[in-house]
């Protein structure tokens, strides 16, 4: 897939598909991470760390929700539509 560069302000800035997003598991606001393999003239980008608790929410909680979240993904998908 190829995609073309745009200027904003002072920056270049390259939009990615709502497919890649969602392979990604990416949305508006997230966080990832870029790495420059130099030597094949590549840019990685990786998803950021995700934080599964929030203040005041039980640690071991969050991780039951999120394995439950990433387990049943496909109906809860199904379900929002």
């Amino acid at each position: 897939m190829e995609r073309r560069l745009f200027k904003t302000g002072n920056s270049v800035v390259l939009s990615l598909p709502k497919e890649i997003l969602d392979g990604l598991g990416l949305a508006d606001g997230e966080n990832v991470s870029l790495e420059l393999d130099r030597q094949k003239k590549r840019v990685i980008l990786t998803p950021g760390e995700k934080p599964l608790a929030v203040a005041g929410v039980d640690e071991d909680f969050a991780h039951q929700v999120n394995e439950f979240i990433e387990h049943y993904r496909p109906a809860l998908e199904e379900l929002a539509k």
